[in-house]
């Protein structure tokens, strides 16, 4: 049971954190872009980027698995963070969405596979 365990929340925290850093870093050029904030945002989205991708890679198995899995936890992310951060409150089917998502996330973690 305790193996099971760490086999799914190691790779969830790693999405986590992956998405942390990716939303941070795309907000972060978004600011520079769109909102004329100094290029120092710029710079800081980058790294962060860079951060996520390094992350990201830490998964254990395989990259299309990796990324199609990490594809609903980005989603998720992405409409909290718009939320928390945007002021932009999610609507019911934002979040019929987002559960949809993470069920797809869900089936591909956990799935028996032969």
């Amino acid at each position: 049971m305790g193996i099971i365990l760490v086999d799914i929340i190691k790779p969830i925290a790693l999405f986590a954190i992956s998405a942390l850093f990716e939303i941070f870093g795309a907000y972060m050029i978004w600011q520079w872009r769109r909102e004329g904030m100094p290029a120092l945002f710029a710079l800081v989205g980058v790294i962060a980027l860079f951060l996520y991708s390094f992350i990201q890679t830490a998964q254990e198995f395989t990259f299309g698995r990796a990324f199609a899995a990490y594809g609903g936890v980005f989603i998720a992310a992405a409409t909290l963070w718009g939320w928390l951060v945007d002021g932009r409150a999610p609507d019911l089917w934002d979040w019929i969405g987002v559960l949809i998502c993470l069920f797809g996330v869900g089936v591909i973690l956990v799935a028996h596979r032969s």
